[in-house]
Parts: structure tokens; C-alpha cells; sequence
């Protein structure tokens, strides 16, 4: 049996298969139920405890060699190329079509993410059909702020407890609500208001906000947040500034312009001769805000920004109609094939 072992170790390091039916015909002769390997076994079966000793070891190594081998011939002949489609890219589209692009609002929105990202900001989202506590309530909103009236929100079903978020800040306290600080967290989404659209206006749009609340957190983070980010998304030469303003949920409240992309902050049409283009709102969280969401304010301060996502693709795409966003219009969104 020995000799029989050893033809046959030879014999199959020298089995070729040009296609996979050659191979499994090959496992069938050799390891099959009826097969020759298969046999031996059958055989080994009978002999005595000497002879099995001898010949048990090379027998199994016979076996294992003949599988790998097979295996071997089957993969190989898987993937062997089909001379009759030789030349042609199969990964190709059953018509000619070109591939298409991201949506512009999306190009910003991922770049806005990524630069926060790098601050150790993550990305934290919420429901766009919400309620009065997370929109208005929990932010300071006053009962009788003009932001609750039906001619600036959509409320859902005439209940004046349901509506569509008018800005993204219900995503930072639902976060507020859950979660102690640290809190390091940017909200992306889609936002939704009363207004009538036009070439500067529509009833939805997107928003970027950002939430940082820590111990020992000051304006002056804020303003090297803001730094960063403008410098980083309109380049190295931007300058900014922080105009005073007012917002319920901050307190001290700002918002930011950047030196105008365009000419430099030396005064032209699309900054109005001013060298200087509002982009974001920002301020100190409001310690009422972080009661309400069961954050101590004695020990706790953060800051808070948002800004629109529109209005930052305008200025790096100087895009000035509104309204091509959101129409779908292939010449237009062509124009973004390379921006990514």
C-alpha cells in the first residue's frame, strides 16, 4: 500500500483542470464515496495495528494533499478569464451613462463636519417632526415669541404641541436631556419655516449647529472655534468678527462675519461694498437652557453656533438663487461632478 500511496502523491501533483467541471470530476475519481483515496481508507481498515501505524500518517497526508490540490484547481479555474469577453469592461453600465455627483448642500455639509470633526466634535441627529418643549421651550423661548406663531412655524394637524423644527437646536437638547458633559456634538439637518419662497428664501433648508459644554468653557473657545472653522472652510487669509446680537437660548449672543471670499474684504456687489459677509449666529449657552435640560449651571458653561448650510454654499459656490437646490435640474448639478 505504501508504493500505491507514493504513485499516487505524484499523480496528483501533477493534475491540471481547465474549468471547474474538470476539477469537481477530479474530487469525485479520488475523494468520491467510490473513490480511489477513499478506497485506501477502506482497505486501511483491515490491516493490523503495525500496518496502521505505519501507513495511517502518510495515508491522511495523501488525503489532505489531494483536497488542497483540487481546491487549488477550483479556484484557479473560477476565476480564469472567459476569452469570449475578452477586452470588454464588465463592470460597465448596460447603457452609457456617466456617473453622477453629490448634491452641492451635501459637498458643504460634509466638509463643515469634517472640519468639525478634527475639533473632536461628533455628529448627533433628531427628529425633524417635533415637539414645543425640545423647538422652543427647553430654549427659552418666551410663551409669546413670534417664532410659535403659524405665519413663521408649520404646526402638524392644527396640535400646537407638534411641529417641524424650525431650527436644529431641539437636536442639542434632546442630547442636553440625556447626556451629562462632556458634551462635544455638531447637528446636521434639515429645518423647516413659514416663509414664502423666493430667490433668498425657502420654506425648508439646512442648518449646521455645533454644542460644546464643559467645565471652564469661555467666549474665548468660542471665538478660536470660530477662528478655525472660517480659516479652514474660506482659507488661511479670512478674518473674522462678532457683531453683538440676540438669541433666547445665548447669553452673551453674536454673530459672525467673515472677510468677503470674493474681493477680499476690500468692499464689492455681493458684500454690499462692506468687505464683510454675515455666515453664523453663536453665543454662551444660556444657564436657564442648561437647567432645563438637567445640566448644573453653576458648574457647567458651554458655547453654541449654527448657521445655515445654504448660505455657506453660496459663498464658496456663489450660487444665488435659493430655489436651484432643490429643483432637481441636471445642468445645474453637473456643475459639482468635480467638487468631489
Amino acid at each position: 500500500m505504501i508504493d500505491l500511496i507514493n504513485n499516487l502523491t505524484e499523480e496528483i501533483n501533477s493534475l491540471t483542470a481547465h474549468d471547474t467541471q474538470a476539477a469537481e470530476a477530479l474530487r469525485i475519481k479520488y475523494l468520491g464515496k467510490k473513490g480511489v483515496i477513499t478506497a485506501l481508507f477502506n482497505d486501511f481498515k483491515n490491516l493490523d495495528s503495525d500496518q496502521k501505524r505505519a501507513l495511517g500518517q502518510p495515508l491522511n497526508a495523501l488525503k489532505n494533499l489531494a483536497a488542497d490540490k483540487i481546491n487549488a484547481l477550483k479556484e484557479a479555474a473560477s476565476v480564469a478569464p472567459d476569452e469570449s469577453v475578452a477586452g470588454i469592461d464588465l463592470s460597465r453600465t448596460a447603457a452609457p451613462m456617466p456617473l453622477g455627483s453629490r448634491h452641492p448642500i451635501t459637498l458643504v455639509r460634509n466638509e463643515i463636519t469634517d472640519i468639525f470633526g478634527r475639533l473632536g466634535f461628533t455628529i448627533a441627529e433628531g427628529p425633524e417632526i417635533e415637539d414645543d418643549w425640545h423647538v422652543f421651550s427647553a430654549l427659552n423661548f418666551a410663551e409669546d415669541h413670534p417664532a410659535r406663531d403659524m405665519q413663521d412655524t408649520f404646526f402638524i394637524g392644527r396640535n400646537p404641541d407638534v411641529l417641524l423644527r424650525t431650527h436644529t437646536s431641539s437636536v442639542q437638547a434632546r442630547v442636553m436631556e440625556h447626556t451629562q458633559p462632556p458634551i462635544r456634538i455638531i447637528c446636521p439637518g434639515r429645518v423647516y419655516r413659514n416663509e414664502a419662497i423666493s430667490a433668498r428664501a425657502h420654506c425648508f433648508f439646512h442648518q449646521v449647529e455645533a454644542l460644546y459644554v464643559d467645565t471652564n468653557v469661555s467666549y474665548a473657545d468660542l471665538r478660536q472655534t470660530l477662528m478655525y472653522f472660517a480659516q479652514e472652510m474660506f482659507g488661511p487669509d479670512t478674518r473674522i468678527r462678532l457683531r453683538p446680537s440676540y438669541f433666547p437660548f445665548t447669553e452673551p449672543s453674536a454673530e459672525m462675519d467673515i472677510s468677503c471670499n470674493l474681493c477680499g474684504g476690500k468692499g464689492c456687489s455681493f458684500c454690499k461694498h462692506t468687505g464683510w459677509v454675515e455666515i453664523l449666529g453663536c453665543g454662551m449657552v444660556d444657564p436657564n437652557v442648561l437647567d432645563a435640560c438637567g445640566i448644573d449651571s453653576s458648574k457647567y458653561s458651554g458655547f453654541a453656533l449654527g448657521m445655515g448650510i445654504e448660505r455657506i454654499t453660496n459663498l464658496k459656490y456663489q450660487v444665488k438663487d435659493l430655489r436651484m437646490f432643490s429643483e432637481n435640474d441636471k445642468r445645474f448639478l453637473e456643475e459639482f461632478t468635480s467638487a468631489h
